[in-house]
């Protein structure tokens, strides 16, 4: 979905299947009293790479003007590194595109990795603080602890959630994508706590699957879950009906559908 100063862009085919742009937004933000040249604002809540060609041609369309594109979710943040010799950095390439379109600022959500805002001109990154508090206080749990599935959720999320914490080292298969499996460290704190699992990105749910299985063995109670950015396939995996997961929390940055076990909170 993409807006331009918050009115819907409409993506419309013509007969030979080729694009058809509209949008109503014709009037600039205006910032004039805090000194600062009116802007436009492009939103794009991802769904598929067919829309960064719309993206191109609003931003040519408005080639004199100032404009911020916010990006809550950073497609390709996956990709940000090559391990094998037939595999294309399709990060870099992105993010290559959307340098040439010159924007004022590129505002992102919870990045994957520092490799998103290295290779983004003029960034801008929010952490979800805000989203993780909100969850915590549906939660009520004074019993409560975090576990982090990998050392880079680790680094992130202890900046959210003091207090003592669990990890995880994922067991993967880097040809296929796929979760074999969890250990759980410093298992000792987790017998008897509450559990929220906090990380960035979910697919399937794989990862958190395995993790919520392994923190049940050693003795975990309820277990709850924040993910900044949540795929709609979190729907097809055995996450939501393996009764290992009491309630997910997520934003609206690519999730689009609904489910009972579901919170979504809009950024």
């Amino acid at each position: 979905m993409i807006k331009v100063n918050d009115k819907l862009v409409t993506q419309a085919h013509f007969p030979d299947n080729s694009l058809k742009i509209e949008c109503e937004a014709t009037q600039t933000i205006d910032l004039s009293w805090m000194g600062i040249p009116s802007i436009k604002k492009i939103t794009w809540n991802y769904e598929n790479d067919a829309e960064l060609f719309t993206i191109i041609c609003i931003r040519k369309h408005f080639a004199n003007e100032n404009i911020i594109l916010e990006m809550p979710y950073c497609p390709h943040a996956r990709m940000d590194r090559v391990k094998n010799k037939d595999e294309f950095f399709t990060l870099k390439y992105f993010a290559d595109v959307i340098n040439s379109l010159n924007f004022s600022e590129v505002r992102i959500y919870d990045p994957h990795s520092n490799v998103c805002t290295a290779l983004l001109n003029n960034v801008v990154v929010t952490y979800p603080g805000n989203e993780v508090n909100k969850a915590l206080k549906d939660i009520e749990s004074n019993n409560l602890i975090a576990f982090y599935p990998d050392e880079g959720a680790m680094k992130r999320g202890t900046d959210y959630l003091s207090g003592a914490y669990a990890f995880g080292i994922k067991k993967r298969d880097w040809q296929e994508g796929k979760i074999l499996g969890l250990e759980l460290m410093n298992k000792e704190v987790v017998k008897g706590k509450d559990v929220l699992i906090i990380d960035d990105i979910c697919s399937r749910g794989g990862t958190f699957y395995h993790s919520a299985k392994a923190l049940k063995e050693a003795g975990a109670n309820n277990i709850y879950l924040y993910i900044t950015h949540c795929e709609n396939t979190i729907l097809e995996g055995e996450l939501l009906t393996s009764g290992l997961i009491k309630k997910v929390y997520t934003t609206n940055s690519i999730f689009t559908k609904e489910h009972e076990k579901i919170e979504v909170f809009e950024l």
